[in-house]
């Protein structure tokens, strides 16, 4: 499991001489594009700690992980989202109790409509690389430098004859496992009928491309945890 904000696994009951499993948080989130020739990836600034994170919240009673990511993504960036794929789960420890974070791909074509929540201080739009860069948790640049490209290719404008998304729980299926490393995430690629020659080429391109930088990312995340270590 990854820890991003300290603290024991569990807890003990005073005068009962066991140890008791807290039960985890639930929470949900977006990796959230903002369209354009570079798409850029929204990270905020929360004012309690001043720490950059991904938009993210715990999810309300009675409300789904994909309800509240939408929720919580509009609050802490002020943008209106169009809600796609389930890109996978980010698990680690914060303050004592196991925190479980599902993340979908969203993207905003307009301006800021709404006024950031209180938590939350500024926003900002950058690229992958700097996006990874400018969050202040480990676990969540480990995610970002994973998704992130899947994300973005995922992104690039398709036809409708090769639409062919990452599908995730409610899908074909995608899991994320914690590892000592980040989360580890298997993906599934939905069928598709076979596209034209030419928007072929075009997305086999984006396609290495997304994975060239994804390996690099992923290379410069371990680099980094090894000399934090």
């Amino acid at each position: 499991m990854v820890t991003c904000g300290g603290g024991e696994a569990g807890i003990e009951i005073v005068g009962m001489g066991r140890e008791m499993t807290r039960a985890p948080v639930l929470a949900a989130g977006g990796i959230v594009l903002r369209s354009g020739e570079t798409p850029l990836i929204a990270v905020v600034r929360l004012r309690k700690r001043n720490e950059w994170v991904l938009p993210k919240g715990k999810l309300d009673d009675g409300e789904t992980p994909r309800d509240a990511a939408v929720r919580e993504v509009v609050e802490e960036t002020g943008h209106e989202v169009a809600v796609h794929e389930f890109l996978g789960t980010l698990v680690y420890e914060s303050g004592g109790r196991s925190k479980v974070v599902h993340y979908w791909r969203m993207e905003t074509n307009g301006e800021q409509l709404y006024e950031l929540m209180d938590d939350v201080k500024a926003v900002e739009w950058l690229p992958l690389d700097a996006a990874v860069e400018r969050l202040s948790r480990a676990c969540e640049r480990v995610f970002l430098a994973n998704v992130g490209p899947l994300a973005l290719e995922a992104a690039v404008p398709s036809t409708a004859q090769d639409e062919r998304p990452f599908v995730g729980s409610d899908g074909v299926g995608t899991a994320a496992h914690p590892t000592g490393f980040g989360t580890k995430m298997q993906f599934a690629e939905a069928g598709a009928a076979a596209p034209a020659a030419d928007s072929e080429s075009r997305n086999n391109d984006g396609a290495i491309t997304a994975r060239n930088q994804r390996r690099n990312l992923v290379q410069k995340m371990r680099d980094w945890l090894r000399r934090a270590a």
